[in-house]
Formats: structure tokens, C-alpha cells, sequence
């Protein structure tokens, strides 16, 4: 049995949704479909294939393999800001009834996401952020959508009767366990789902049927053995043990999921992440050779891999949406998203974005107004244009009345000049 594991927002965005609408059976069901070979498992490997999708696998519709360990991790609080969502839906996780009532089987596509150069050979330019590679083109759901819903047609015209659901995040399936179970991958370390031809890079999607298909053999061997990259290099120390997550540390968590205010322990740790995070992923050796991706609608928008912190910290609540509409990164919605690009400005201070950090101090949004508000406070200690960071800081203290915020400035203006940030 693996240890403790669950979805990680920085890969599958578990819970897009804040619910879903059940299926229910018709009135006068077709006859169940029999027992299908592996003659039409070939031929749906096939259409998938035909499709875009990378790999394919089958699995039983059985309880989640890991689910005892999932509602364990849930006990122990280590869910972050999806912990009510997750501890709401966690019941429907254990059948797939709640998402197709007679499911019998659970077909699980993976699909490579990675394009241009390998993470090592990327920098970051100074006065801009990081973003993880699968959000930095459009938005795989809708991709994924597509596709399922193309395949879901091909296997009801093929045998018809069946009946099929396909899942891209939005329904409270244990993805990565039904993955294992199809051998799509074993878990690694880091709690990612990784493939020994293919790495981690890929997005999961499931289309559930009450079609009986042979299953695969899960992968049981664990290809990790004593490496332990992924688990020292996390920025933020987020893994208490291998293939378990502390939610409350992810990075990727931190700046996808959760929109209110960084602990100040952790906001230095979010080095130039302003959404999601690659850390663990980029360091693991199973990586160094995945295959890619080719699919335009993976490729970052603008040809940039980053973004300009200043330019982000501009947007007002209409070019926000935008800019970002049918992007993944809407998901952070302008406060996280703005609220992180000023922390990473106190991170890695750059002169030409003061005047954006500035403005960002007088925000609408008070959660954005405190991480400003901190970024100057840095800035100051590490003697980056002081005096003009210790003006904009006073001038904002004088008319702020939010108490959360006067606390950040104080604080920004406790400590001398050039101290050690």
C-alpha cells in the first residue's frame, strides 16, 4: 500500500468545480453491455491515440485502491484551502455511482503537456514570474473536454447501449488511482503520478462506462528506489514524508488555490512563483527524457513563459479577465494572482517595477494592498531604492484603515535600511 497521496492542485486541479450533476439512470435502462475483448480495447486505444490523447489504459470501477490513506490526509489537515471541498465530496470519491450509475469499468487517457525547452534551460528575466507549465498555454480543460466527449460518441456508436462519462477535474474521482490501476504510472515521491517512458508531465482525464473491459495490470514496482531529489529541493519543505503532501506548503497550492493572505514564514519561499510550481517535478531524473508535447494549444501564450510582474499588478478586475480568459491561470482570480506577482517583487526586487508595486499598495483588494505592502518592506531591507520605498510606505499609512494592512506597513517600516532579507 502507498503511502498517504491525493491530487495536487498544481497538476490536476482537483475540485474546478464546486460540484457536479449526477447522472441518473433512465427510466427504461438499455440492456447492460456484455463483457468486451481486447479487440475493442485496441480499437478505443486507437481512437484515443487518433485523438491526441498519449497513452491509454484501462481499469475495474472498484473502490479507490488509496482511498483509506486519502481520508487519512484529510483527518491529519493537510488539504489547505481544499479541505472543505474535498471533505464534502470525499463520500461520492468511494463509488463511481455517483458519477455513472452501473459503472463497470474506468478508461484513463493521459496526455503530454510539456513543450520547448527542458525547465534547466529556462530563466526567469528580472521583474517577472514564473508559471507552471501546464497553465501557461490554454486551459486543458476545455481540450480535454473535447476530446472525451469525441470518444464517449465513438464508443456509444460502437457498442451501442453503453453509456459513458467523461472527467477532466470536475467530478470527485480518484484519478491517479485509477491511472495506477490502468498502469498509466507508479507514485512517485512527490505524489505525481510518473510514467518510466513518459515522466510527470502529462494531465489525466477518465471516461467512465458501464462497459466491461479487460483491465491492465497496475505498475507495482516502485522506480524511484533511494532517490529522494523531489523531496529536497521543495522550496517550502511541503512533503512531511514520501508521497505524502502538506497542502498547507505547496507552493503551487498556495498561489492556485488559495486567494487570502501568504503566512509571511512562506511567502519568501515562493521565490518567482506566481502560479502553480514545477520544483519537484523538475528535478526528478524520470523527467530529463519526456517525450513533449506538439499540441499548439499547450504553447504559452505570447510565446512568453513568464510573466511581467508590473504588467500584472495593472490589471484592474476587467483586463484580468481578459487577458486570462480560457487560461488556467483565471483560477487564481486577480487577487491571488496580483497578491502573488508583489510578493515575488519583494522576492526579487527590480527597480523599473516600483511604480507598479506603489499603486499596487493603494489597491482596492486589501489582501493585495498587504502583500504590496511587504514586497516595499523588503525592498527596504535589502537597500533597493529605500528612501522612495520608505515614502510610498508612509504615504499609504496615513489613509489605510484596514488593520491586517497597517500591521504589513508598520512592519515595513521597523527595520533600518540594508538589513538582510
Amino acid at each position: 500500500m502507498h503511502e498517504p497521496h491525493q491530487d495536487p492542485p498544481q497538476r490536476s486541479q482537483a475540485a474546478q468545480t464546486a460540484g457536479i450533476s449526477m447522472s441518473h439512470p433512465p427510466e427504461n435502462p438499455p440492456p447492460r453491455p456484455a463483457h468486451a475483448g481486447l479487440e475493442l480495447v485496441g480499437e478505443l486505444r486507437g481512437e484515443a491515440l487518433r485523438l491526441g490523447f498519449s497513452r491509454v489504459g484501462v481499469a475495474a470501477a472498484v473502490p479507490p485502491p488509496n482511498h483509506g490513506a486519502f481520508r487519512g490526509w484529510l483527518a491529519a489537515g493537510l488539504a489547505g484551502s481544499m479541505q472543505g471541498w474535498l471533505e464534502r465530496h470525499e463520500p461520492l470519491r468511494r463509488n463511481l455511482d455517483a458519477i455513472l450509475p452501473g459503472a463497470s469499468s474506468v478508461v484513463m487517457l493521459a496526455t503530454d503537456y510539456a513543450v520547448g525547452d527542458s525547465p534547466a534551460a529556462e530563466s526567469v528575466p528580472p521583474g517577472a514570474g514564473r508559471v507552471a507549465r501546464y497553465a501557461r498555454g490554454d486551459d486543458y480543460h476545455d481540450l480535454l473536454r473535447k476530446r472525451l466527449s469525441a470518444l464517449a460518441g465513438w464508443l456509444e456508436v460502437r457498442v451501442p447501449g453503453t453509456r459513458a462519462r467523461g472527467v477532466v477535474d470536475s467530478a470527485p474521482l480518484a484519478e491517479r488511482d485509477f491511472a495506477w490501476l490502468a498502469g498509466l504510472g507508479w507514485f512517485g515521491k512527490n505524489t505525481m503520478l510518473i510514467d518510466p517512458r513518459s515522466g510527470s508531465y502529462f494531465l489525466l482525464a477518465a471516461l467512465v462506462t458501464d462497459l466491461e473491459l479487460p483491465a491492465e495490470e497496475p505498475l507495482d514496482t516502485d522506480h524511484c528506489g533511494t532517490c529522494t531529489a523531489c523531496l529536497d529541493a521543495c522550496p517550502t519543505g511541503a512533503f512531511p514524508a514520501p508521497r505524502v503532501l502538506d497542502a498547507t506548503k505547496c507552493i503551487a497550492a498556495i498561489t492556485i488555490e488559495d486567494h487570502g493572505p501568504v503566512a509571511e514564514s512562506r511567502r519568501a519561499d515562493l521565490g518567482d512563483w506566481i502560479f502553480g510550481c514545477d520544483v519537484c517535478q523538475e528535478v526528478c531524473p524520470w523527467n530529463r527524457h519526456a517525450p513533449g508535447s506538439t499540441e499548439p494549444a499547450f504553447e504559452p501564450r505570447g510565446s512568453e513563459a513568464s510573466l511581467s510582474l508590473a504588467d500584472l499588478l495593472a490589471l484592474d478586475n476587467a483586463t484580468f479577465r481578459m487577458q486570462f480568459r480560457g487560461s488556467p491561470i483565471l483560477r487564481a482570480k486577480r487577487r491571488g494572482l496580483l497578491r502573488s506577482a508583489a510578493i515575488v517583487l519583494g522576492n526579487r526586487p527590480h527597480p523599473p517595477a516600483f511604480e507598479a508595486l506603489a499603486v499596487a499598495a493603494a489597491d482596492n483588494d486589501a489582501i493585495i494592498r498587504g502583500a504590496a505592502a511587504w514586497a516595499l518592506g523588503r525592498w527596504i531591507t535589502a537597500g533597493v531604492m529605500p528612501a522612495e520605498a520608505r515614502q510610498a510606505v508612509r504615504a499609504r499609512l496615513g489613509s489605510e484603515r484596514d488593520s491586517s494592512v497597517r500591521v504589513e506597513l508598520e512592519a515595513a517600516l521597523a527595520v533600518p535600511d540594508g538589513a538582510d532579507v
